[in-house]
């Protein structure tokens, strides 16, 4: 994130509350970065405090990102909010709607006379933050995409190309199965969000359908999930076959916190995540690991397209 956006948007929000003249103001933050990606955020923080005395920030790790929204409702309904908190893009929508939780902004920028310029930042990624006029509605801080990872020791053992990933959904049918019968490893794949952002966001932006009337939502609090579509029906019920075949492991609700596990410990040779967590898992991972993209059905015409972002904001 650029620092001077960082330092705008303290300043900012300082600027809407009673201070005294010499006095260090303290500014609370909460925020889900765990791991690498949380030493970073302390970095950024540190830079920031040490760059002068006027405000210092106080950051809070409040949990995965669904126990930081939890935590986030609960402690606005008790008037014990922080000044600034990090929401995942899942929450957006559910933060705006919370009337007088959270101070859009591009009201914040102009109610306290600030210089902000969304272009500032890629159009891909600003408008995923903004309403349906373009106004920015949170301050995006990191982006990610999900990707596929891979195990190329695993796929060398099943006497696959350890440097060709599965690019369809087919290819993770065929390689899973031969995966099995060598027994190099004892589960084809395993999914983060297989319900939501993974499973049904990015699969259906790849082939090009909407999962939602509205633009998805985005035009209206009044749209409708359309998630029964044919290949969201058929993507279901490839997923219940490959349960039960022992090809696919599912790893739990939202984040699937067994999943990770399962293919760090090499239970399972395929895992899709975030791109937010190449850095730990490469780093981390006792084997040889590859990457790729999200897979596609080869039978779709136009496909695949684009994956959709996903990543952190600031709320104010």
């Amino acid at each position: 994130m650029n620092r001077f956006y960082f330092s705008a948007a303290a300043f900012a929000i300082i600027m809407t509350a009673a201070t005294t003249g010499f006095t260090q103001t303290k500014i609370s933050f909460w925020h889900s970065m765990s791991g690498e990606l949380g030493k970073q955020t302390e970095n950024l923080i540190n830079d920031f405090n040490a760059s002068q005395s006027d405000y210092k920030i106080i950051p809070s790790f409040r949990g995965e990102y669904e126990e930081s929204m939890v935590s986030l409702i609960a402690a606005f309904r008790g008037k014990q909010q922080p000044v600034l908190a990090q929401i995942y893009e899942i929450g957006t929508s559910t933060m705006m709607a919370a009337k007088g939780a959270i101070y859009p902004l591009y009201q914040l920028m102009n109610d306290t006379k600030q210089e902000f310029n969304s272009a500032d930042y890629l159009s891909t990624i600003s408008s995923y933050y903004s309403d349906e006029k373009g106004r920015m509605l949170s301050m995006p801080f990191n982006a990610s995409t999900p990707i596929l990872f891979y195990n190329k020791d695993i796929f060398k053992k099943a006497g696959l190309d350890p440097e060709q990933p599965p690019k369809t959904w087919q290819d993770i049918e065929k390689f899973s199965q031969k995966i099995l019968d060598s027994k190099a490893a004892s589960c084809g794949f395993t999914m983060a969000y297989a319900a939501q952002w993974i499973g049904l966001e990015n699969f259906s932006a790849l082939h090009n359908i909407p999962f939602g009337t509205k633009e998805n939502g985005f035009n209206g609090l009044d749209s409708e999930l359309t998630v029964n579509g044919p290949l969201q029906i058929r993507m279901w019920t490839d997923l219940k076959k490959w349960s039960d075949q022992g090809i696919f492991r599912y790893g739990g609700p939202a984040g699937a916190l067994d999943s990770a596990p399962m293919f760090m410990a090499q239970h399972c040779a395929i895992f899709m995540q975030s791109s937010g967590s190449l850095n730990s898992i490469i780093s981390e991972a006792q084997f040889n690991v590859g990457v790729g993209m999200l897979p596609y059905y080869a039978d779709v015409q136009n496909t695949p397209q684009n994956s959709i972002i996903g990543g952190l904001l600031f709320g104010f």
